[in-house]
């Protein structure tokens, strides 16, 4: 039933909301639009906002960073790959061959001739030859005259600004050309790898006038198995080496840094194939045979590339190995599923209209606080999961999702909140005019309070009537009469609320309010008996500002007031089209009798035992029990009698305790107190009434 009620009143909220929305200002409107298609946006396109130290700090550095995370985390932690060699130009080679730049070609072109009879599957060179060189003939032949298969490094302007210019260009056309006549094995392929963003985590695009890339071109020319990646763009599916090397300090279960990870691929000095023993060579061709080899340099401060795991290890691996690793994920098979732009699309528009849908149902913070960790992890949670069962999460959003939901959250609840203040402040304004402003707050955070219908309460009710006023309605011109009436009712009306009372009800010069609905209070009774006390004092200042307003009006009556607790049906009666929030029952009754039974009593304001007994409130005193017209049963009636001697306040209690035992002595006490009090009309009364009781010790109104 309790989740029952929560849904009702969230969908209460939301609805309540979506129309606050709907009557927002213009430009309140338009602002959140914006922001949400902003959102949208960014849930989509968060990989390709500003960043990289660019003025406006946004999301892309983050999902990379996040990306990194998974990749190195899901990677597969393999042994040495044995189908790959690298044969490699390293700084020790280029110290002994005496040249470091550009790298010896002759060298090269003996190390291509040993390695041709190894039975290498194919060979891919990563060196390129964009400057002329003498020992470019000798190399040209070589490369001709091979029987391996044999890529070449080849890039153009267009592709490689920061490697070529329109010089090397030239050259290295002229190079290819050279090689390229006639029949042979060499061919040229493209060594162009995305470095977009600081790091080579994705394949490189296709150019159609490029020429395949190197690793592509190996396993075309060796039939390896490649068919499954033509036309694939999707991550780098980087490996681990399953063990790793760390230096004497480092502490193998601390992070990363200091870290070397072992070599995934078996590395050659070039300079095993230079003047090649027959033993050596024997045990070198060991190595070759079967495999791919790629050729190119491993040298520390030149062709290094940043990759999703060098923020983890501090580790930037050559070139050449990077081209060993998109082989590795040819011949592995690794093509990662790659995710429809229709889906992150939806996955953006889900995102922001869920936030959008939280952000109306109005949610309590012990409550949001849950979900937006849940949300968050579950954004960030589902590119691992996918991640990890192989699926490219490259440029899939994470922190976008989680942004744009902050972001249209954000949004979504400030405008419906500011136009909902617009609303709750009228609806306070309206209710405030009738019931005090906590209980008006109450009521717009719970509408139910006023739902049709009633239920009995126990109340506090005061009714108050202004003596004389028809009559006086009847001498004076009809403007002033609503002039006068509407003073009176404000003043009055003020009193009711400033105590904290609800107006039920003006019936010409009558109020009537009560106290204990729709919500109580623990002092609800005083405030009830104060507020009583209040409204006759404020009938008294009307009198006044009225005869200084203007002598020729006639003489204003005093106010007089009835209070009394009781049982009464209290709630919302009438229909869907109009309802009247008010009380029914016989508690209202002997109120507005007890405001009545003034004038006979001369008295201004009298107030039952039933709401006395309620309060703690001593300048009440006792005066007498009476039979109200039309009522059978008598009440016991107080009266505000404020400073009263605490000495006739007792004399009073006791006439009460022994006016139907002892006739006589009630008279006597009575007229006691009447004496110290001669002007006081109400007391005279009671002298008199004590001696006219009925047999149950009561005074009957006639």
């Amino acid at each position: 039933m309790a989740d029952d009620a929560t849904g009702k009143k969230r969908l209460g909220a939301f609805a309540r909301n979506v129309r606050g929305l709907r009557e927002a200002g213009t430009v309140q409107l338009i602002s959140m639009v914006i922001f949400v298609l902003f959102s949208v946006f960014i849930a989509r396109y968060s990989w390709a906002l500003p960043g990289d130290g660019e003025p406006t700090p946004l999301t892309n550095d983050a999902e990379r960073a996040l990306y990194d995370t998974r990749a190195y985390l899901a990677a597969d932690l393999v042994d040495q790959d044995d189908r790959i060699v690298l044969v490699v130009y390293d700084d020790e080679a280029l110290i002994n061959l005496e040249k470091r730049s550009p790298l010896p070609r002759d060298a090269l072109a003996e190390a291509l001739r040993n390695l041709d009879v190894m039975g290498a599957k194919a060979i891919g060179i990563d060196v390129l030859f964009d400057q002329p060189q003498a020992e470019d003939p000798e190399l040209v032949e070589t490369l001709r005259a091979m029987e391996t298969p044999t890529s070449v490094a080849y890039a153009t302007l267009a592709t490689n600004k920061a490697d070529v210019v329109f010089q090397q260009q030239q050259h290295l056309d002229e190079f290819m050309q050279a090689i390229e006549e006639g029949g042979t094995n060499a061919r040229r392929a493209s060594i162009r790898l995305d470095d977009e963003f600081g790091a080579t985590r994705v394949w490189p695009n296709i150019i159609p006038d490029l020429p395949p890339l190197l690793g592509r071109a190996m396993l075309e020319d060796a039939g390896g198995p490649f068919e499954g990646f033509e036309g694939y763009e999707g991550a780098i599916e980087y490996r681990r080496a399953l063990k790793a090397d760390f230096a004497d300090d480092v502490d193998p279960e601390a992070p990363v840094e200091g870290q070397v990870e072992e070599p995934l691929f078996f590395s050659l000095s070039i300079e095993l194939f230079l003047d090649l023993d027959p033993d050596v060579a024997q045990f070198v061709a060991q190595e070759i045979e079967g495999k791919y080899v790629l050729i190119g340099g491993d040298i520390l401060d030149y062709d290094r590339v940043a990759t999703p795991f060098t923020s983890w290890t501090g580790f930037e691996p050559s070139g050449l190995s990077v081209h060993g690793e998109l082989i590795a994920q040819m011949l592995d098979g690794k093509r990662l599923t790659q995710i429809p732009v229709w889906s992150i699309w939806i996955m953006a528009l889900v995102v922001v209209g869920s936030a959008m849908v939280v952000a109306l149902l109005e949610w309590s913070a012990p409550k949001l606080v849950p979900l937006m960790l849940g949300l968050g992890a579950i954004y960030v949670g589902l590119p691992f999961m996918l991640h990890f069962h192989e699926v490219d999460t490259y440029g899939l959003p994470a922190v976008g999702w989680l942004v744009a939901w902050i972001i249209t959250f954000t949004v979504v609840t400030a405008a419906a909140r500011s136009a909902g203040a617009a609303q709750r402040s009228f609806a306070q304004g309206a209710l405030g005019k009738y019931i005090p402003r906590d209980i008006a707050e109450a009521i717009i955070d719970d509408p139910d309070l006023l739902s049709l219908g009633g239920q009995k309460r126990e109340i506090y009710v005061m009714f108050s009537d202004l003596e004389g006023f028809t009559k006086m309605s009847h001498a004076i011109e009809p403007e002033m009469v609503a002039k006068l009436l509407n003073r009176y009712l404000e003043m009055l009306s003020k009193v009711v609320l400033d105590h904290g009372g609800v107006i039920d009800k003006y019936v010409g010069d009558a109020v009537v309010a009560f106290w204990g609905a729709p919500i109580a209070r623990g002092d609800d009774a005083e405030r009830a008996l104060k507020a009583g006390y209040a409204i006759w004092q404020a009938g008294e200042d009307f009198r006044k500002e009225v005869a200084a307003m203007d002598a020729s009006l006639p003489k204003i009556g005093k106010t007089r007031v009835g209070l009394h607790f009781g049982e009464a049906v209290v709630g919302n009666f009438g229909g869907e089209t109009r309802i009247q929030y008010t009380a029914l029952g016989d508690s209202m009754n002997t109120a507005a009798r007890l405001e009545a039974a003034n004038k006979p009593l001369q008295s201004s304001v009298s107030a039952s035992r039933e709401i006395i007994e309620q309060a703690n409130l001593d300048w009440w005193v006792p005066m007498g029990r009476i039979v109200l017209r039309g009522r059978a049963q008598p009440v016991d009636i107080y009266q505000p009698k404020p400073g009263f001697p605490e000495g006739d306040r007792r004399k009073l209690e006791e006439v009460v305790q022994v006016s139907d035992s002892n006739p006589e002595l009630a008279s006597q006490l009575i007229d006691q107190v009447v004496a110290g009090h001669s002007k006081d009309s109400a007391l005279e009364n009671y002298s008199n009434r004590i001696r006219n009781l009925n047999n149950g010790g009561a005074y009957v109104l006639g």
